[in-house]
């Protein structure tokens, strides 16, 4: 009997699942679902334009929102609250092994990071954020399964800043319900139930040959983060180039994070990690975004990385697929009423012109009958003199 229960203990322990693995086996790879045209972009515009509106926020380092923020002309990125844009965000030709039929991609690179005026002579960074919340209205549950894709060009190691440390993000922003017990004195304690706004992310980090114990020029894939929400290593980089990264987010509140070289779609064998940052459960993802990192020092300008065709993906995507279709409509319409509003007043401008085209004719017109009769009144004058 002993044996017996002893064989059942051991069964049931071996069917055991750890949290770990039970996250592993709920991840979704990131471009499962239905890709939602209306945020990401592929830079493809041959107007596509970045309007910067320094001097740059910083409200991290000193509580200063400077608005207004930089924005791109077509609406699908700005600048953050918290830090600035990069310096030097541009459309260029997309590097050789890019995605199949790409001729554009975006170069993100920075020079002046942190406090404006300020060189504070240690890392900062600027941010690039897709504006997820403004084109849809709002953040996406996480039981609605979002997820995210980029693709990254690394450039080759004598083109990386020369400093050891992280140098650029893929970031999500994400939310989740904290509570706080809060004392009232003589009354006892109260709880206090907040939205929490929290960042996790892999960061690309790069090891310099002229660093202390470095033979050679190297880099890795960290996440944040851990439980603690520190970051930790995870993948080594064994060629530059082009890389995929990609992250979702999923119902049980856990983040996953996929990463491998080169511009193929994403799959389960991609799969880097499935953490709960901080220990947070996450309730809502709001948006994705990149930072550039640099020595803040007002001469060393942070690696230039370019990335093409971020996308956003939603697995039950029912409801953001509806808001989209009311957006666009709604875009619709106001383009339709701004182009009849240019025409009325182009019309307007064109019987103003012609308006005063035809008063000018009929005063030139005037002068020259005036002048005919003085003539006239002049030769009727001439004659009687002449008699």
């Amino acid at each position: 009997m002993r044996c017996l229960l002893a064989l059942t203990l051991i069964a049931v322990t071996n069917l055991t699942v750890s949290p770990a693995h039970a996250q592993r086996n709920r991840a979704v790879v990131p471009g499962t679902g239905t890709k939602i045209d209306y945020v990401g972009d592929d830079f493809e515009d041959e107007g596509w334009n970045f309007v910067h509106n320094h001097p740059k926020s910083s409200r991290e380092q000193d509580e200063r929102l400077r608005s207004p923020r930089g924005m791109a002309t077509n609406g699908r990125w700005n600048e953050g609250p918290e830090r600035g844009q990069p310096d030097q965000i541009q459309v260029v030709d997309t590097p050789a092994g890019g995605l199949p039929g790409s001729e554009k991609a975006l170069l993100l690179r920075t020079l002046r990071s942190g406090i404006p005026g300020y060189n504070s002579r240690d890392v900062q960074q600027d941010d690039l954020i897709a504006n997820l919340p403004n084109r849809l209205g709002g953040s996406i549950p996480v039981g609605e399964t979002p997820s995210f894709t980029v693709r990254v060009f690394l450039p080759p190691a004598e083109q990386w800043e020369n400093r050891s440390g992280p140098h650029f993000g893929i970031r999500g922003s994400a939310t989740t319900i904290t509570t706080e017990v809060k004392s009232r004195g003589l009354f006892g304690s109260r709880s206090e139930t907040t939205n929490e706004p929290y960042w996790p992310g892999m960061w690309i980090h790069f090891r310099s040959e002229t660093s202390r114990k470095t033979e050679k020029d190297s880099a890795y894939i960290a996440i944040r983060g851990d439980h603690m929400g520190r970051d930790y290593r995870v993948k080594e980089i064994e060629q530059f180039g082009w890389w995929t990264f990609g992250m979702s987010f999923t119902g049980d509140g856990s983040v996953h994070y996929y990463a491998k070289p080169g511009v193929e779609d994403l799959t389960a064998a991609d799969h880097l990690d499935s953490k709960y940052p901080y220990s947070y459960h996450a309730r809502s993802f709001r948006t994705f975004f990149f930072n550039s990192c640099n020595f803040n020092d007002g001469r060393s300008w942070s690696t230039p990385f370019v990335i093409d065709d971020p996308a956003l993906f939603v697995v039950n995507s029912r409801r953001v697929e509806s808001i989209v279709a009311r957006r666009k409509a709604s875009d619709e319409k106001r383009i339709a009423a701004k182009k009849q509003m240019e025409e009325k007043r182009a019309a307007a401008k064109q019987r103003a012109q012609e308006k005063w085209a035809a008063a000018k004719a009929r005063q030139q017109q005037s002068r020259q009958q005036g002048a005919a009769q003085q003539q006239q009144t002049a030769n009727g004058r001439g004659n009687s003199r002449t008699r």
